[in-house]
């Protein structure tokens, strides 16, 4: 699922709020080249201390008859902005400005000083070629890709979050985002289709489900999702659940009516009472379709998962069943 096919991230990614850019914020307020500035005495403050406590940045101490210096500079420009504001790279002329220079000891140029919450932390140097600004930036910002990585953790737990809360669309923005940044995320594919779900487009999560490649659609969190569908239909089979409630008050004993029932409140996020129902076969007649309560109970665990509070509390009611 690509993100140029992915017809569920366009219609939640493109209102994605603010922290849900993955980085790409800084590329889209920041034009070519525009993670590259000069800098002066005055200015320093600002665009050096100041600025580090956003993101590193490197001073490159350079002037204009400094040979090695105009070999660096192309390399260093290249590097940071391909990072796409991983690090910010400021020039300083030295003859313009020898004031900061000097206080820092520069003797020799180029030199390059890495800046980091308004201090001076790693620097080189002389001419050194690209692959040792890029090992350089790597150890100074972290391997690329790595605040993308976090920054998405992130947005997940805070989708899941609102998600569990009710905020369907905004959970939907989220997931959405995290699709357009990583189209094959599996938790926000299942994160979306649970959306969809949740706001009765069970067509639209299938037709999702359907588009998904075979591997990302082996992942436990699509499959959980997957065989929610699957008892959504089933449930649509089943009937009238006010019908199937009349049957059990006419027999307590008609366990098919309270499987039945069961499986309906399910999908209706009636945890409790649908567990509830399942439980009472069992204590009445663990024979009954083989045992078929349980295996039905154990069914919608693997949807619910182990965490959520009906799975805790349905397992320890289980348990007191099949060991008492």
């Amino acid at each position: 699922m690509s993100g140029s096919n992915n017809p569920y991230g366009g219609s939640y990614g493109g209102q994605m709020t603010a922290s849900a850019s993955f980085g790409a914020a800084p590329a889209a307020s920041a034009p070519a080249g525009g993670y590259v500035s000069d800098t002066s005495t005055a200015g320093f403050t600002k665009d050096v201390l100041e600025e580090s406590r956003r993101q590193p940045v490197l001073v490159d101490f350079w002037a204009p008859w400094c040979g090695p210096c105009k070999q660096l500079t192309p390399v260093l420009e290249k590097v940071v902005n391909e990072g796409q504001g991983r690090v910010k790279l400021v020039k300083m002329n030295i003859d313009d400005h020898p004031s900061i220079p000097g206080q820092l000891g520069i003797q020799s140029i180029p030199a390059v000083i890495a800046f980091v919450d308004g201090r001076p932390v790693d620097g080189f140097m002389g001419a050194v070629p690209e692959s040792q600004v890029r090992q350089f930036i790597d150890k100074l910002a972290g391997p690329p890709g790595a605040d993308q990585a976090a920054e998405i953790e992130a947005a997940l737990g805070e989708a899941e979050t609102l998600l569990a809360g009710g905020e369907i669309q905004e959970a939907a923005q989220l997931y959405g985002a995290v699709l357009q940044a990583d189209p094959e995320n599996a938790k926000a594919a299942a994160g979306m289709m649970q959306c969809l779900i949740a706001m009765g487009e069970t067509a639209r999560a299938s037709q999702m489900l359907a588009s998904l490649p075979e591997e990302l659609a082996k992942d436990p969190a699509i499959q959980a999702v997957a065989k929610k569908l699957e008892h959504i239909e089933e449930a649509r089979k089943l009937g009238d659940p006010v019908a199937l409630e009349r049957q059990l008050d006419a027999d307590p004993d008609d366990h098919d009516a309270r499987l039945k029932l069961a499986k309906i409140l399910n999908v209706q996020g009636e945890r409790d009472k649908a567990a509830e129902h399942l439980l009472t076969i069992m204590r009445k007649d663990r024979t009954f379709d083989d045992d078929g309560a349980r295996r039905q109970l154990l069914a919608f665990f693997e949807v619910w998962g182990p965490k959520d509070p009906a799975t805790i509390a349905a397992r320890r009611r289980l348990s007191s069943i099949l060991f008492s």
